[in-house]
């Protein structure tokens, strides 16, 4: 419950046709199932009180009153439980039987949400029985309660202000305009569906679909219990379909599994907030009535899955699909700059590492979509201190490979007499001389696009901006970053994902530069010749720090709960100090470089993060951490 999020679950109990007596024992097993989970809302199915198939009997007064009676003995069960507990019942009122979701929690009856659309076609002839409900919510007695009976009824939990509970019936979901839309509207973020779905061929796919759809579109939690085997095979066959989805994202499914609780999380501060930055959401809301209830609150063992890499996909296949939508966007914009400017050659640092990489295979691929000269992209290495021969070898034979145009420009002396005219001794390897070699690089790379009439290709990542790891006016300018919108861990995939359709020396390269050390190459190598400068020993796994990117910017979530989530995604590889330390590191990092993302060069948005001081990220630049390391540090990494 901390955090935002709400333990659910929802099981097709095993039930006999008007046997309202063992359907409530039945119902009964699986409250206790949903409590010895910790759950804090069951969704059970359609009439499942009676079974959906009872046709005619419906109209019996002995079923009608069994069905009433246990609907009193089921909520006087959840007496002394803060589960909520919602079920469908056949009841009557104001002289009129309807299809009703009974909402119960604690030995209290909260509300009846009657069905509104009753299905009267090929197998379906559910008006013979039940009524349309009224327009208004009403109140009523049930077993001895007074309680509210309407369609426009919301359940907001007092003490999780974002968990506000909407019950809508099987075929409310799948008309045109659903319950669930207008509830939604109205600030519900979880929606129950009592349903009782016969199975056809190819309906369960349509249903999964429908489920998916709508939690996305709503921005929604959505429960969808389905009835069991134990209806009746007079003309249909019931298969207890169970769907739990967030947001347009399948959090858990079951078919044919009579008796068992489906069960995971559903995180109602992210669905929240999703609604929060989305303004178009909630414009027009219609009046409900709110029945509110409480649930304490206490942190729940998380068994949802947390990606622990949420920019890359861990499906192979989709990961292709993916990596090839990149490119061809990070090549569409690059297209149209060079056309807008008629400009027809680039410049860009080639170091022989990853970033640089990506931006030569998108100038590549660009200038192969325009039918240009690959000789005007102009490939620079400008080897100093730090420089190893195996990322200038790489970056040579790539160049090569490619058949682009490769100069090699040394600024070690350049650099050199920089340190002289500044007074700075070369022995001291500080910032000033590290950022001097990019600085001189980057006016190395402005002056060639001056001489050839080019534009300077920008190599930085996502994940630098974020961590302000470029030097200002160095590596951080150029006149157009194509890599600005993707994340160091899928820079390496894109990588990766190019290599695999190359010829054998080429991807034996590119394979080679995957494999490289991250590093800036501004201190000098060690005695043997390897890297002696590693960016992720210097700043943290970038593995985390995108990780981390993700939750804080896609997500907004807040410190503690960016820690915990971490703590899942990486238990058994980082060590929870080791996790905080680098969260640190990122919320520090993060606010006091954003004077560098102000001042962004163009560049396309390829995913849904982006750090553009024009679109996605408008942030002061003194803005202070304060608040979100005060929570990070209250964080009790034992408890």
């Amino acid at each position: 419950m901390k955090d935002g999020f709400i333990a659910c679950g929802t099981l097709s109990p095993t039930i006999k046709v008007a046997d309202c007596a063992f359907n409530v024992a039945s119902i009964k097993a699986a409250i206790d199932k949903g409590l010895a989970q910790n759950l804090s809302l069951l969704v059970l199915p359609e009439l499942v009180v009676t079974g959906y198939t009872c046709s005619d009997l419906f109209l019996q007064r002995t079923l009608q009153e069994a069905a009433v009676d246990a609907v009193g003995e089921l909520a006087s069960y959840t007496k002394g439980h803060e589960m909520v507990v919602v079920f469908g019942a056949p009841l009557i009122f104001f002289g009129n039987l309807y299809n009703c979701g009974v909402v119960v929690q604690d030995g209290r009856i909260l509300g009846m949400v009657p069905k509104q659309h009753l299905p009267n076609y090929e197998e379906f002839y559910e008006k013979r029985w039940f009524s349309l409900p009224p327009e208004d919510v009403r109140e009523v007695t049930v077993a001895g309660q007074k309680t509210l009976f309407g369609t426009r009824l919301l359940f907001p939990c007092s003490t999780v202000p974002e968990f506000i509970l909407g019950v809508e019936i099987c075929e409310d979901l799948w008309v045109p305009l659903s319950p669930s839309t207008f509830l939604a509207l109205a600030g519900a973020t979880i929606i129950a569906n009592c349903s009782a779905s016969d199975e056809l061929v190819g309906k369960k796919q349509f249903r999964r679909t429908l489920v998916s759809s709508q939690s996305a579109k709503l921005v929604c939690g959505y429960i969808y219990s389905s009835a069991s085997q134990g209806e009746s095979t007079t003309d249909l066959v019931f298969c207890g379909h169970n769907l739990i989805y967030e947001n347009g994202k399948n959090l858990g499914e079951q078919f044919l599994q009579e008796d068992e609780l489906l069960f995971t999380q559903i995180d109602v501060e992210r669905l929240a907030s999703e609604r929060l930055r989305m303004h178009t959401f909630g414009e027009k809301v219609q009046h409900y009535t709110s029945v509110p209830f409480t649930l304490s609150l206490h942190e729940s063992d998380l068994t949802r899955f947390v990606d622990k890499a949420p920019f890359v996909p861990s499906d192979p296949a989709t990961r292709a699909v993916r990596c090839e939508k990149i490119l061809t966007l990070q090549a569409i914009g690059l297209k149209k700059r060079l056309e807008h400017t008629k400009v027809k050659n680039v410049v860009l640092g080639l170091s022989g590492g990853l970033d640089s990489t990506l931006a030569l295979l998108v100038a590549v691929r660009t200038f192969d979509l325009l039918g240009l000269d690959r000789k005007g992209i102009i490939t620079v290495t400008m080897p100093c201190f730090g420089t190893t021969p195996r990322t200038k070898n790489n970056a040579t034979q790539l160049a090569k490979a490619y058949g682009v145009t490769l100069l090699t420009i040394p600024i070690t002396k350049a650099v050199l007499q920089h340190f002289k005219d500044i007074g700075h001794d070369v022995e001291i390897h500080d910032v000033t001389y590290e950022n001097s070699q990019a600085r001189e690089r980057t006016q190395v790379l402005m002056d060639l696009a001056n001489k050839h009439g080019a534009l300077v290709l920008g190599t930085g990542d996502l994940s630098e901006l974020a961590l302000g790891w470029a030097t200002y006016n160095g590596d951080h300018m150029s006149m157009y970053g194509v890599n600005s919108s993707v994340p160091k861990t899928l820079v390496r995939h894109l990588v990766a994902y190019v290599a695999e359709t190359q010829e054998a020396k080429v991807k034996k390269v590119l394979l080679d530069i995957v494999a490289t050390p991250v590093s800036p190459e501004l201190l000098p190598a060690s005695a043997d010749g390897t890297i002696s400068q590693v960016t992720e020993e210097v700043v943290g796994p970038y593995a985390l720090h995108d990780f981390f990117l993700y939750q804080v910017v896609r997500l907004h979530f807040n410190p503690s709960k960016v820690l915990r989530l971490a703590l899942v995604a990486f238990d058994g590889e980082y060590e929870p100090l080791f996790i905080k330390k680098w969260l640190r590191t990122f919320y520090y990092r993060f606010f006091s470089q954003q004077f560098k993302r102000s001042c962004l060069p163009d560049g396309p948005k390829v995913g849904s993060v982006s750090l553009s001081p024009r679109g996605d990220w408008r942030m002061p630049s003194d803005a202070s951490v304060a608040i979100w390391m005060a929570e990070l540090e209250r964080f009790d990494l034992d408890r």
